[in-house]
């Protein structure tokens, strides 16, 4: 049987990795990272957001929405077993040392559709009353009677992560270029840009087209 490593030995171990000078390392997703540990991309304000332009919110989801757990809440920023799940895009990540556990997250990754990337669209009341005891369960999306659900052919993901970055943690950036086809036979067209300043997810460009 082997000998398992003392706790302080393992601690300090990575400790120093994390410490020791690295060059930046890229890995493509999903073939060397897993990609995000969430479903889809929302998160609760303020340190999070929730896309919509006040008419419409836009839910992109970056895996399998058929796969989401029951009990996971959609609006808390991660969820470990999503990684049980197929992505909806590929890409790569950027990492200032390396990947976990030497970084938490990566401080850039950039993330392109495999042909059908799930986007659901529901009116943003009708979402704001939804959430409004903090739960949002992917069942209760599914139930709201707005809900259309989009397919993209073409999507970018840019995600700029502040944890790492000079700024720090709660101000990064996250764009998102999109259209495609809704179940309804429409097109739609969506597309974001959101920045964290001083801890504070903010809007600064929010476009819900339907054709």
């Amino acid at each position: 049987m082997k000998k398992s490593i003392a706790p302080v030995a393992l601690i300090a171990g990575v400790l120093a990795l994390a410490s020791s000078p690295r060059a930046a390392v890229r890995l493509l997703i999903p073939s060397q990272d897993p990609g995000p540990p969430f479903y889809a991309s929302i998160d609760r304000p303020p340190g999070g957001q929730i896309f919509q332009d006040g008419v419409w919110a836009a839910i992109p989801f970056l895996r399998d929405p058929d796969c989401v757990e029951p009990d996971s809440n959609l609006i808390v920023a991660f969820d470990l077993r999503a990684f049980g799940c197929s992505l909806s895009v590929n890409g790569f990540a950027i990492y200032k040392n390396g990947p976990p556990p030497i970084d938490p997250v990566p401080v850039y990754a950039l993330l392109r559709g495999n042909g059908a990337v799930p986007i659901w669209f529901v009116r943003w009341s009708e979402l704001q009353a939804a959430i409004a005891d903090d739960v949002l369960y992917i069942e209760d999306l599914r139930s709201l009677p707005s809900l259309v659900i989009g397919s993209a052919s073409f999507f970018e993901f840019v995600n700029q992560i502040g944890v790492l970055r000079p700024q720090g943690p709660g101000n990064g950036k996250i764009e998102i270029a999109s259209s495609g086809a809704l179940n309804d036979g429409r097109d739609f067209q969506f597309s974001v840009r959101e920045m964290g300043v001083d801890q504070v997810s903010t809007l600064r460009h929010v476009r819900i087209e339907f054709r």
